[in-house]
């Protein structure tokens, strides 16, 4: 140990070992019910199934396990694969963040620029300045977006509100990291 480790003008140094797991590996045999009883004693959520040959078939959930057990559940993330644009309410939209900035313009009657970003996922992570984190949000025109769903390289889920019709600025790059 040393003198920095116990300074708290020193902060301790980050080691990612004490956050990893071992990944857990079932075969594709096992029965819901025994998965279920394991995940709930060892506090998993998730597993990667494998073949009869030790190939990786897939991956399993405890959402998978208790959607087979009482049916779907539906939750905020969940939505046709399929549309990348999915409307909630007249002015509550989810948005895959991959969906050209074309495509987003065509369907909302919007006009952003394409200027050096194809997705609005792009434009999002422009106009915030970094790669944001689930929660953090933007306004821009009359559109208000916060992510849903990101890791520490991209956007994949966005949710977006339209707002009244105001006089604001084409960009409004004030952030509202609330959660």
């Amino acid at each position: 140990m040393t003198d920095t480790d116990s300074d708290p003008e020193y902060p301790r140094r980050f080691n990612i070992r004490e956050l990893l797991r071992s990944a857990v590996f079932v075969p594709e045999s096992k029965r819901l019910n025994v998965l279920l009883k394991e995940f709930r004693s060892s506090h998993n959520h998730m597993a990667i199934v494998i073949d009869e040959y030790g190939n990786a078939a897939g991956l399993v959930t405890i959402e998978d396990i208790l959607e087979q057990i009482v049916g779907e559940i539906e939750d905020e993330h969940d939505f046709d694969d399929s549309a990348p644009i999915f409307k909630r309410s007249p002015t509550d939209y989810m948005i895959k963040a991959h969906v050209p900035i074309d495509e987003f313009n065509q369907y909302f009657n919007s006009d952003f620029a394409e200027n050096g970003f194809d997705t609005i996922g792009g434009l999002i992570m422009n106009a915030i300045g970094h790669v944001p984190k689930r929660g953090e949000s933007v306004g821009l025109h009359n559109f208000h977006f916060k992510v849903v769903r990101a890791d520490s390289r991209r956007i994949y889920l966005l949710n977006m509100r339209i707002l009244p019709n105001l006089t604001r600025p084409d960009v409004d790059t004030q952030q509202d990291i609330s959660q």
